[in-house]
């Protein structure tokens, strides 16, 4: 008897079941994907400048884009640069919050000046430009 024993204690070949492991990898994974915030843009295609010394957008932050053609956008919409002080100075007395400037490369530095002037003159603390990593 004692030798039938051993032989069918090696014959049974024990497995895991991954299923169960499967299963929290894919809760885990659709967990993350629902979690994950996403940077508002713009809804403005400009052409960013590159630099190496990018850093990633905040979450809460008040997004202007200065366009190739020289159009001022907040929310899709032209405000010019006259609009930038009055836009910055309403969404500041809500929360404060950095401004942050998506100018496309071909801009002029004057024009760029003047936005970043008016947002300034509205009271924002924190204004930096949107560049991407070469």
């Amino acid at each position: 008897m004692q030798p039938s024993l051993q032989h069918r204690i090696k014959s049974q070949v024990h497995q895991i079941d991954l299923s169960p492991l499967l299963d929290v990898v894919f809760i885990l994974l659709i967990f993350f994907i629902v979690t994950t915030v996403f940077v508002k843009e713009t809804g403005v295609e400009v052409k960013k400048p590159q630099a190496l010394s990018a850093a990633q957008l905040e979450k809460q932050s008040i997004l202007i884009a200065i366009t190739e053609a020289g159009a001022v956008m907040y929310a899709g919409q032209d405000i010019g640069v006259q609009g930038v002080k009055p836009i910055i100075m309403q969404l500041l007395a809500k929360k404060h919050m950095p401004v942050i400037l998506q100018v496309d490369e071909n801009v002029p530095t004057k024009q760029l000046v003047s936005v970043m002037d008016q947002a300034k003159l509205a009271g924002a603390s924190s204004i930096n430009l949107a560049t991407v990593l070469p």
